[in-house]
């Protein structure tokens, strides 16, 4: 019996929740760490990225408006598909880190980790870094946060599946919507997260996931005048001074690249970096003639 032909897999992006090739048409070589040919990654353009963040504009309503239970619910279910699929990740992460199985696998297993312990932190960062507030006057005051928008994520460069779920993760969980620009040398991973995220319930564009060259993509983003915040941690010092003055034009907020030990577990700073606070007053009224108020 003669052996079977390679089936090799066509890496596609992810936007608006379907996998279209990139409109340029091009492609660029992704090798392991050994510099063996892997696959070939869609290179992106400008268009692919003004073309994501139209669909992560289009889902930000729906995303937001539901509410934080049932974002930690579908967070939950990636998850269980992430569990499902465990040994592709594996087999993909070894390879564009060049971890030994073992070393990839405990990387795999902190990543699903990850998407748990944020999953569980969606209806609870309102408790934490909301409330009531004391005032002096017959007033109720009430402060409670609530998304930026859409955010560009420039990857980590380094850790391809840990590094990118965990920038990826506190975006979408608090109700924003994401425009994600894989790490250059290692996009595999991310593409075949787009992969897990179609098959399970977050709606189609709240993740678009593009590859390419970063200097590239993250330009015409931090440019963008309907993009409402970026995270720089896959950008150099260069690249990150850059894209801020550009983030500048319209206000954008900037979480600049930091030194980040991903196994280690997170604060919720990258959380409440994308999100704004929404104070309300309300008079609190009085009750019968002695004045009292509640």
């Amino acid at each position: 019996m003669s052996d079977r032909l390679s089936v090799f897999k066509t890496y596609k992006l992810y936007v608006g929740g379907k996998f279209p090739r990139s409109e340029s048409g091009r492609v660029y070589e992704v090798t392991d760490a050994k510099g063996n040919w892997l696959a070939n990654a869609p290179l992106c353009s400008r268009k692919d990225a003004r073309d994501a963040v139209v669909a992560a504009r289009k889902a930000f309503g729906g995303w937001s408006g539901a509410t934080a239970y049932n974002r930690g619910q579908v967070l939950y279910r990636v998850a269980e598909m992430l569990e499902g699929r465990k040994e592709q990740f594996v087999r993909e992460v070894a390879d564009a880190e060049g971890l030994s199985k073992a070393k990839a696998a405990a990387v795999v297993d902190a990543t699903i980790d990850r998407w748990v312990w944020y999953a569980g932190w969606t209806d609870k960062i309102a408790q934490v870094i909301g409330g009531a507030n004391p005032v002096a006057g017959p007033y109720f005051n009430l402060s409670s946060p609530e998304p930026t928008g859409v955010v560009a994520v420039l990857a980590p460069q380094e850790s391809s599946f840990l590094g990118l779920v965990s920038v990826v993760a506190p975006v979408i969980a608090t109700g924003n919507t994401a425009v994600v620009i894989a790490s250059e040398k290692a996009p595999l991973p991310a593409l075949s997260l787009g992969e897990v995220l179609a098959t399970s319930d977050v709606p189609g564009g709240v993740v678009n996931v593009l590859s390419g060259r970063t200097a590239e993509i993250a330009a015409p983003l931090a440019a963008h005048q309907d993009v409402n915040a970026i995270d720089l941690a896959g950008a150099d010092e260069a690249l990150a001074k850059e894209l801020e003055i550009a983030a500048a034009d319209n206000l954008k907020r900037v979480l600049r690249p930091q030194a980040v030990d991903y196994f280690e577990t997170p604060g919720t700073e990258r959380m409440t970096a994308f999100l704004e606070t929404k104070t309300v007053w309300h008079p609190t009224g009085s009750l019968g003639a002695s004045g009292s108020s509640y």
